[in-house]
């Protein structure tokens, strides 16, 4: 059985400097804990053997923001509330939540929000009602 769901996400930027402040305090808080970055590049990879999955990204003056997501998995309502206050502290924008999003499923509990490129990210989770 696989491990992994996905290899690695790439995601461009449309201001480099705002962008490694931001994701600098959050990518090592959502597992991300190895810096691997280069003067193009900034990735950020999960600790393991061989190859692990990684979050990279890289300037482009034509970036245009759109309404595709990224939603991170948290393990409780409690860490979603943690990392909810990282992506403050970071500069998150347009933050909604954390909430109880009964319209997706009824325990999803998440948070909503944007880095400075205006990229839509969301950390969340799913658990029962009386989790």
């Amino acid at each position: 059985m696989k491990t992994r769901r996905f290899d690695h996400i790439d995601l461009r930027v449309n201001d480099l400097e705002a962008a490694k402040r931001f994701y600098e305090k959050l990518l090592p808080e959502l597992g991300f804990a190895i810096n691997s970055s280069g003067d193009e590049w900034c990735i950020w990879q999960a600790a393991g053997e061989g190859p692990v999955e990684f979050f990279g990204f890289t300037e482009s003056a034509e970036h245009q923001p759109n309404d595709n997501r990224i939603a991170f998995w948290a393990g409780s309502r409690a860490e979603v509330d943690r990392l909810a206050e990282i992506v403050r502290q970071a500069g998150g924008q347009n933050l909604e939540g954390p909430a109880l999003w009964r319209e997706y499923s009824p325990g999803y509990y998440g948070v909503f929000f944007e880095d400075p490129s205006g990229n839509k990210l969301e950390i969340c989770c799913r658990q029962s009602l009386t989790a």
